[in-house]
């Protein structure tokens, strides 16, 4: 009931991003019960990521994240944009290479193909930074600024048919951290995905670290939808 009634008036827009809440006994006796079952309710909506509780200061209505969702076949910047966020996108280096070892492997085979290197701000915040290799070498000269990669595959008459991503814990590294501009260490969502055209032959890899303190990842379930699979990550 306390858990539902906030969320509503935060959703609506009654509480506003920023804030603050009355004090907890003001609260329980405003609802009509006991501070164990408010806070109870409070800490389930800091758990949703719609509250934030300070230590002697209150309770605060946080800003809505960013959702990377994981049930469509799109891309980070195609999500993002229809969440009302404000993307830039910098292209720190797009040329034709040979892949390295581990993108070979996944990509099947050692042809050349387009190395694509992308910085991902949100409102000026550099919050994203992925690493593509892409098997149409015709996209080496294509324009990644403003367009979506998938967006410019379907431009050129490139089928996505499906992907296949994995995505686990991680920390920045020395070089990530500099891009990104935090310490080494903070915590990260490190993504690959592997995007296939219909005859299953892999033509897109990336490798993408998502800052863990800016962004959430969220995916809806169905009986017929989105098949998750938990699996230990390698060590």
């Amino acid at each position: 009931m306390i858990a539902d009634d906030l969320t509503t008036k935060i959703r609506d827009g009654e509480l506003p991003p920023g804030a603050a809440l009355p004090p907890q006994r003001e609260l329980s006796a405003s609802y009509g019960v006991t501070l164990a079952t408010l806070r109870q309710a409070l800490q389930q909506l800091e758990n949703d990521g719609l509250l934030l509780q300070q230590a002697g200061r209150g309770t605060f209505v946080t800003e809505p994240r960013p959702t990377y969702e994981l049930h469509s076949m799109r891309g980070f910047e195609e999500d993002l944009r229809e969440q009302g966020q404000t993307v830039a996108t910098y292209v720190l280096e797009q040329k034709v290479t040979d892949p390295p070892g581990w993108a070979e492997a996944l990509l099947g085979d050692g042809s050349p193909v387009v190395q694509l290197e992308r910085l991902r701000l949100l409102a000026g915040r550099p919050v994203v930074h992925q690493l593509s290799y892409v098997r149409e070498l015709e996209l080496a000269e294509a324009d990644f600024s403003e367009r979506s990669l998938y967006a410019v595959l379907a431009s050129r008459g490139v089928t996505v048919f499906k992907a296949s991503e994995v995505i686990r814990p991680g920390v920045l590294d020395d070089q990530t951290a500099e891009l990104l501009r935090q310490p080494p260490g903070t915590p990260v969502f490190l993504s690959e995905r592997i995007t296939y055209d219909p005859d299953m032959v892999a033509v897109v890899l990336d490798r993408a670290t998502i800052l863990g303190t800016a962004m959430e990842i969220r995916t809806d379930r169905a009986l017929t939808g989105v098949s998750v699979q938990w699996t230990r990550p390698p060590t």
